[in-house]
């Protein structure tokens, strides 16, 4: 596995990606939502298994499109999206009741699969469906999306409730495995903080 695990975390606008960090790293929700207007990193530390494990989770705001290369006209070009083709795995959130955001991370996935050709297979790309606390607002059923990601995209699929912290470390521990830690594929896998490693670092760009 690589030393640190860069994770780049995309959705439009509302559908709580930053929440989902947020309350993964502080274990806090806030109900006043904050637009994100710059990518921020943040550079946490968790141990799963006994062992520690570094990463980089860039939290970015919503993109028109996916940069095609990292020259000028790509990646580097605009600041909120530097790092983003570079980075180990990607989180594709969407709101279970917005169709729109599910259209959007639709999008997004197809773009990153036709920009990024080396490695692009070996890039896990989980999609996440937030807010399931409000369920019966649903606007596709469960099983439809599931079984669209699953089985025709080949990502991997979690729901959850950063509102009541509802599988938030089940989502990263599953990115863990994904990325390819050999030492994570247990699965009775736990996860927590190392709280004297950098769990408050952000850097905002």
């Amino acid at each position: 596995m690589v030393a640190t695990v860069k994770i780049a975390v995309l959705g439009a606008q509302g559908v709580g990606k930053s929440a989902i960090v947020r309350q993964f790293l502080y274990n806090e929700f806030s109900e006043v939502c904050v637009p994100t207007t710059s990518r921020r990193v943040y550079l946490p530390a968790v141990v799963m298994n006994g062992h520690v494990h570094d990463l980089q989770i860039m939290d970015f705001p919503p993109i028109t499109t996916f940069p095609v290369n990292t020259l000028q006209v790509g990646e580097w070009a605009d600041a909120c999206c530097r790092g983003l083709r570079s980075v180990h795995a990607y989180i594709l959130v969407y709101d279970i009741c917005c169709f729109d955001s599910f259209e959007y991370i639709k999008t997004i996935r197809q773009q990153i699969l036709e920009t990024r050709v080396i490695g692009t297979s070996e890039t896990p790309i989980i999609i996440v469906g937030n807010k399931r606390d409000l369920q019966r607002g649903r606007v596709i059923p469960r099983w439809n999306v599931s079984n669209l990601v699953k089985k025709t995209w080949k990502c991997g699929y979690i729901e959850c409730s950063a509102k009541y912290n509802w599988h938030i470390l089940l989502l990263f521990s599953e990115l863990l495995k994904s990325v390819g830690c050999a030492r994570c594929k247990h699965v009775h896998t736990t996860i927590r903080f190392q709280g004297a490693l950098r769990r408050n670092r952000c850097t905002i760009m």
